[in-house]
């Protein structure tokens, strides 16, 4: 079963609203196991509207179209999808009452544009589900199927739920699930990473049920998405299971997260898992470090605090920086053995660098240093960003915190 979503509204197109409602809904026809094929936003005309949703007819067996089911003029869907099924539209008595007691019920009065909800293309059904005053109409096409449903969420989620899924289901006669899981990455970019994993997506191309996705994400690194379908979730879950695995064998400790796992937190977990605290001491990331740490709820349970030393002499005086360069190897690990020192840490993480736009001390814009201290053993690397100042400090962050993880990583094999 092969299915579309058409999102009807001009304001979806003029940026006025975000359309999460085409969102939701192909999660839940993946979640059960039908193929959603194209999202399309198309504005209030009936022209667009009726080739957006002939198209996608001629593509799929069904369609969700949302929004546009409304007592005013501009809410045109109902009068397009009876165009598109070749009927007329009619006046559901039922429908009528079932309006006029909703307002009742509100003592209100109902205007009398309020009755253009109770008509409906001949041959569609209501939908059952009827939070507010337009109802969900199910209009068959063929042997293919039409659902239209408010562009209200609330009213939307309601109706798919209870009709429109168990619909498509019974339709499809197949039953199946697909099912996603996220690898979250950092220290790759999105080529080399799909270069690594070229001879296994090669592999699940000549098998059915599993697939791999890459999805940028910015600061935020990049998602390894794995995509299951299987007859049951046990099934799906298992199938995910094992492509998680090899991935994993490929690409190994670039994995640091699954699905909404972020830096900070996975750092956090490994911190307390292994009975240690932590302390920061930032320059260039002004407590960034310190800020993303402290989101996290609990992170109290291994961090103590930052120091953030931007000025030279906050270096020297309480972090023993020595006199001479600060962005320079031996600068960041005296800031990564000092600030241990200074908050009585087990390990810390620690920052100096040229955030930009100008240069500083002979070094241009993006050059940082980066120092870890682990069981009173510092290590310095060096790295680049040369970006604007924001995401040059932002792209600190989290390698500073990715480096911490991978040291983190091998004391617990050694331990």
């Amino acid at each position: 079963m092969r299915c579309e979503v058409v999102a009807v509204g001009t304001e979806l197109l003029l940026g006025q609203i975000v359309d999460t409602n085409s969102s939701w809904i192909g999660e839940q026809l993946a979640l059960a196991g039908i193929d959603c094929l194209r999202h399309t936003a198309v504005g209030d005309n009936p022209d667009r509207i009726r080739a957006a949703l002939q198209e996608s007819l001629d593509r799929s067996d069904a369609v969700i179209v949302t929004g546009g089911l409304g007592p005013t003029q501009d809410d045109i869907t109902r009068d397009v999808i009876a165009e598109v099924m070749g009927v007329e539209m009619i006046r559901d008595p039922n429908l009528v009452e079932v309006i006029s007691s909703k307002f009742k019920g509100r003592g209100r009065p109902m205007p009398e544009n309020n009755l253009r909800q109770a008509d409906l293309p001949e041959g569609a059904t209501p939908i059952k589900e009827m939070p507010g005053t337009a109802p969900g109409l199910i209009c068959p096409v063929g042997e293919k199927v039409i659902y239209a449903v408010p562009g209200v969420p609330l009213e939307m989620r309601q109706m798919i739920e209870g009709s429109i899924i168990p619909d498509l289901v019974s339709r499809s006669g197949e039953k199946s699930v697909i099912r996603s899981r996220v690898l979250r990455t950092w220290g790759q970019s999105e080529s080399g990473l799909a270069e690594m994993l070229a001879e296994e997506i090669k592999r699940l191309d000549e098998v059915e049920g599993t697939t791999l996705a890459f999805l940028a994400s910015g600061m935020e690194g990049l998602k390894v998405r794995i995509t299951a379908k299987a007859p049951t979730e046990q099934d799906a879950e298992a199938a995910l299971d094992t492509e998680e695995s090899q991935v994993r064998t490929i690409i190994g400790p670039l994995v640091f997260g699954i699905d909404d796992e972020n830096m900070e937190t996975v750092v956090l977990e490994e911190l307390v898992s292994q009975g240690l605290t932590l302390a920061t001491a930032e320059s260039m990331t002004g407590g960034l470090i310190a800020t993303r740490l402290t989101e996290v709820p609990g992170s109290s349970r291994a961090f103590l605090g930052s120091v953030v030393s931007y000025a030279n002499s906050v270096k020297q005086e309480i972090l023993k920086v020595p006199e001479g360069p600060v962005i320079s190897e031996q600068a960041v690990l005296s800031m990564a053995i000092g600030v241990c020192e200074a908050l009585g840490a087990d390990v810390s993480v620690a920052v100096t660098g040229v955030a930009g736009p100008d240069s500083q001390e002979g070094q241009e814009p993006g050059v940082v240093w980066i120092g870890t201290c682990v069981d009173g053993e510092a290590k310095a690397v060096e790295v680049r960003f040369p970006y604007n100042r924001t995401m040059a400090r932002q792209l600190t962050v989290i390698t500073a915190l990715d480096i911490l993880r991978r040291r983190l990583l091998e004391r617990a094999l050694k331990n």
